[in-house]
């Protein structure tokens, strides 16, 4: 059982890493805070498989859906592309 956990563990750490480093090198900035969501779940997950339920619920609450709308409105309000 233990083991389960542990892989568990390191494939969503390993898929946070990828979706940080995606979130990171988009240059679509809804598809980075699309990436920067999922990589919030992820890290989500690997806090809940911690047993930390407490941090899960106020990261799922601030990363996932505060942060998310905020930086969704802010690109409404400028360009949807990173200019170079």
């Amino acid at each position: 059982m233990i083991e389960i956990h542990l892989l568990i563990l390191a494939t969503v750490t390993v898929l946070g890493m990828v979706f940080s480093y995606l979130a990171i090198t988009e240059k679509d900035l809804l598809k980075a805070v699309g990436f920067s969501a999922v990589q919030a779940i992820a890290y989500a997950i690997a806090f809940y498989i911690l047993m930390a339920p407490d941090i899960v619920l106020a990261y799922v609450a601030i990363a996932v859906g505060i942060y998310s709308a905020l930086l969704v409105f802010v690109i409404s309000k400028t360009e949807r592309y990173e200019v170079v």
